[in-house]
């Protein structure tokens, strides 16, 4: 728990969990307990059981990720030895976004951001383009007049993709009541963090060859940086909102053929 909280703290792509684990541990204790407890004390001790052993192996193979799942896990044995499989069904969306606050091993992050790398910026790219900006493709460097820029792996578009992913997730299990509309909605912030990562590529390219270079770096940049990240969460919001819509209407067609 120590280093996930240091890894919360110093490490920029799980910084994501300083806000979803105490947000999680609240919507906890807000959602309370069951009022009929059904202890399943052979179920929860088998489950602690086993995330004992997989914490013993994992410290064996040094993975972090699934030494903190094991911690995770053994967290649910105890409830539901105490309470039951319904106590984990009335705090599914807590232990969603704890889960969702574990940062990804590096192998994997790496292998991820990539090609999300590559593809936003061919989008950018190709934006630029359009916009009649003299620009040239190699690899995840877009050459410009004069100036070349280097979409770095914190510029993929993961941190975003990852917190969209989790607002996703809260947004839905907080205003939308079935289960499609939330697959939806967290599908749909996929899209969204990668188009806007590459409007945020475009912005920087197309600022520094008719602006000024400067515009690449700093205080500027990283200000770009959150106000798309703005955007995207305004986006997410409309889709959440078209689809409660979408939800309702359908209750409302399911009554009056009832």
């Amino acid at each position: 728990m120590t280093t996930l909280v240091r890894d919360w703290w110093t490490d920029p792509d799980a910084g994501h969990g300083l806000l979803l684990f105490p947000l999680a541990l609240i919507l906890a204790w807000r959602r309370g307990f069951v009022t009929e407890r059904e202890p399943r004390p052979v179920l929860g001790a088998t489950l602690i059981a086993l995330c004992v052993v997989l914490r013993y192996l994992s410290g064996l193979a040094a993975e972090l990720m699934t030494m903190r799942l094991s911690m995770v896990g053994a967290a649910l044995g105890v409830v539901v030895y105490f309470y039951g499989l319904k106590q984990l069904l009335r705090w599914w969306l807590p232990i969603v976004l704890i889960i969702l606050s574990i940062p990804l091993p590096d192998v994997l992050l790496a292998s991820l951001a990539l090609p999300l790398q590559l593809k936003a910026s061919a989008w950018g790219t190709a934006m630029l383009h359009a916009r009649s900006v003299p620009v040239r493709l190699s690899g995840n460097v877009i050459q410009l007049p004069g100036r070349s820029l280097f979409v770095t792996e914190a510029c993929s578009g993961l941190r975003s993709l990852t917190s969209l992913i989790a607002l996703g997730v809260l947004i839905g299990g907080l205003w939308l009541r079935s289960w499609w509309g939330r697959v939806l909605l967290i599908l749909g912030a996929i899209p969204v963090a990668m188009v806007l990562n590459a409007v945020r590529i475009f912005l920087t390219g197309f600022f520094v060859f008719y602006v000024d270079p400067r515009l690449a770096e700093g205080i500027m940049h990283l200000t770009e940086g959150w106000a798309i990240f703005v955007v995207a969460f305004g986006i997410l919001g409309l889709l959440a909102w078209a689809l409660g819509g979408i939800e309702r209407a359908l209750a409302r067609r399911r009554a009056r053929a009832a």
